[in-house]
């Protein structure tokens, strides 16, 4: 009779198996979760999830940081260097963040300039022929200066404009011309409220770098715009020769 208790007891599966199997299940939807990862082609969905990882595994005001030295709020401006030229959608469960962004308060994400670098800044859309800003215009400009402002870096502000032909009563005489007014209306805006003008540098793209080539009217919308991102370059780097910067310092440095 003890022979086939022991047997009974010896018989299922051992409770350790049970355990091993759900790590298992958990590292694999984990190595998934890092396949997934390494070309990112939705962006709205990574940052759906990154959010969804920070919330789950750290309060957003909490004073913890990562790396050593003083720390810092997760929400203060470290937080927007993370994307910057991007702005979040304000759908939380899609990745978005409540911070008002360059190109609106709560715009779909955007990159500003592609590169190796994320780009502070924002875009500014126009009327199809038109140069003038209109009031949102001059939100979004506001926007973008408090976050370049007081900063040494260059600011490009580049002008675009569609591809269709302009109208025979158009003040401009080219895409060119339209894209340069684009361009001043912005510089002086941005002068007005306070942007170093040394700091500014226009450039006029024209029709020739269209956002969107496909024929639909609703990206069509998107192509009149003007770009403002701060680039890599100081201020004191593009003045003079490198003779004339060490004798501008020499004398800064003679009593």
């Amino acid at each position: 009779m003890a022979s086939i208790n022991e047997a009974e007891e010896k018989a299922g599966i051992p409770e350790w198996v049970v355990t091993f199997g759900d790590m298992m299940s958990l590292l694999l939807t984990f190595f998934i979760m890092l396949v997934s990862m390494s070309e990112i082609k939705e962006e709205a969905r990574y940052h759906a999830m990154a959010e969804s990882l920070r919330r789950r595994f750290g309060h957003d005001r909490s004073m913890m940081s990562m790396i050593p030295g003083p720390t810092v709020t997760r929400n203060s401006s470290l937080d927007k260097m993370a994307v910057m030229g991007r702005a979040r959608r304000m759908n939380t469960m899609n990745g978005g963040d409540k911070v008002k962004a360059p190109v609106g308060d709560y715009p779909k994400v955007r990159s500003i300039r592609k590169g190796e670098h994320a780009t502070l800044g924002g875009v500014v859309d126009f009327s199809e022929g038109s140069a003038e800003l209109t009031e949102e215009n001059k939100r979004t400009l506001q926007t973008i200066a408090v976050q370049v402002g007081g900063k040494p870096q260059k600011i490009e502000i580049r002008g675009h404009t569609s591809t269709k032909p302009l109208p025979a009563d158009s003040p401009y005489k080219s895409h060119w011309d339209l894209s340069y007014a684009r361009c001043r209306n912005v510089m002086k805006f941005l002068i007005k409220i306070g942007v170093s003008p040394q700091r500014l540098r226009l450039v006029a793209a024209a029709s020739n770098e269209p956002k969107h080539i496909r024929p639909d009217p609703l990206l069509q919308r998107e192509n009149p715009r003007v770009e403002v991102f701060m680039l890599d370059e100081l201020v004191q780097d593009l003045e003079g020769t490198a003779g004339e910067k060490e004798e501008r310092f020499s004398e800064k440095q003679t009593p």
